[in-house]
């Protein structure tokens, strides 16, 4: 598998350097040294042997420090990828932070497509935790962005206050946001801006660079909540993704400011689309819209988003493998929100809830994030159709809440389907 990505990535070099000679965008002299380094392959150059490397996980609670065994660690740990990405680049956000013993990361994160050939022998297994047994060795993921099967996706207003999709998608043989250069990075903002250009009608709109906005546009944005800051999280500067801040940066939004394109903050690009109100349905079409056209025009200038049968889209963090697709609502439920049954209705219904300020924040006014639990294994129409079902059932617990009369626990619906 590995060399069928060798193949992908050199066709996909070859191309770039005939269609970037006029653009000048990257010199060809860039693209034929990284040929020269995927053809050369690499390997790490150590001193001392594997065993004096391993990093102390004894107190340690993620996904990579549960899986990482003194073999794994012997076997992978003078590997890089074609791009130079080393085992001990992937692991060290995870050493850097155990955990907590009652939240388990992931502990690990990719730096380029080959990242997850080149470690599967960890990340394979990191991926089926994280994924509730998600097999990426006999597994196939599907994909499915046709809005026209949702059924039905208007909630009653009472309750839900706002919708939205998101995803995460990567630009085939550009590093990953840990392991990007500078020169790759500002590569990632010229292809996406340059296909954002040519979008049309309702999707029609504008490029906010983080190192050019006036202060008007920069206030214009923290007030649509629509800025995102330079990461703190030890999680995310542990793995790298803060180098550079603000380079290359950058929001993309419609006039409407409807559908959003976050560029270069945790991977290549996050896709949203969202809105005012219980219309998911309507949230949903203009996600598959404005995606499928953005891929459609990255295409028509030589470039395409990292995807394969067993993996779905590609992203940074193996936690976002698959769809990369969050749906969610902004729900109040002040009544069954109280309800001790209500975390084992959300796992039963496959969903998660956060507080409206993301993750590990707190409901504010019995207002609630719920969205989708699962990425990989089922597609885009099945898990936005999961949200659509589950938030339904959620909003009938807490009319029934109201009229005083009892509710149940559905039974587990299967995550496979």
């Amino acid at each position: 598998m590995a060399s069928s990505f060798a193949r992908i990535l050199s066709s996909k070099r070859k191309v770039g350097i005939l269609s970037l000679v006029g653009a000048g965008s990257l010199t060809v002299g860039f693209f034929l040294n990284r040929e020269q380094h995927v053809n050369a392959g690499a390997h790490v150059r150590r001193i001392y042997p594997p065993s004096a490397e391993y990093p102390d996980l004894r107190k340690h609670n993620n996904c990579m420090a549960s899986h990482l065994s003194p073999a794994v660690y012997a076997k992978l740990c003078n590997k890089t990828t074609p791009n130079g990405y080393t085992l001990d680049e992937a692991i060290q956000t995870g050493v850097d932070n155990p955990g907590h013993p009652f939240i388990k990361t992931v502990g690990m994160v990719a730096g380029d497509e080959e990242s997850y050939e080149v470690f599967a022998d960890l990340f394979n297994p990191v991926i089926k935790e994280r994924h509730n047994g998600y097999d990426p060795c006999n597994m196939k993921h599907p994909t499915d962005l046709d809005s026209s099967k949702i059924r039905g996706g208007q909630f009653d207003e009472k309750y839900v206050l706002s919708s939205r999709v998101r995803t995460g998608r990567s630009i085939r043989g550009l590093s990953l946001p840990p392991a990007c250069t500078r020169a790759e990075r500002r590569e990632v903002e010229k292809v996406v801006v340059d296909a954002l250009a040519g979008l049309k009608g309702d999707l029609a709109g504008k490029y906010y660079s983080l190192t050019q906005m006036t202060e008007q546009e920069q206030q214009q944005l923290i007030d649509d909540h629509f800025l995102f800051d330079k990461p703190v999280s030890p999680l995310l500067t542990c793995a790298g993704m803060a180098r550079d801040w603000p380079d290359a940066r950058g929001i993309w939004h419609n006039n409407e400011k409807t559908f959003l394109v976050w560029i270069n903050e945790e991977d290549h690009t996050r896709v949203i689309s969202m809105e005012k109100g219980g219309n998911m349905r309507r949230v949903f079409e203009r996600f598959c819209k404005g995606l499928q056209e953005v891929e459609r025009l990255i295409q028509e200038k030589g470039w395409e988003f990292m995807w394969n049968e067993r993996l779905g889209y590609i992203l940074t963090c193996p936690s976002n493998l698959g769809t990369g697709l969050r749906a969610g609502v902004h729900v109040t439920l002040p009544r069954l929100s109280k309800d001790a049954r209500f975390p084992k209705i959300l796992d039963n219904l496959r969903l998660q809830k956060r507080g409206t300020g993301g993750v590990d924040t707190a409901a504010v006014g019995n207002t609630f994030d719920i969205s989708n639990l699962d990425r990989l294994g089922q597609s885009e129409v099945q898990l936005v159709q999961t949200v659509i079902d589950g938030v339904n059932y959620l909003i009938e617990c807490e009319k029934k809440l109201e009229r005083g009369q009892d509710i149940k626990i559905p039974a587990p619906i299967s995550q496979f389907k």
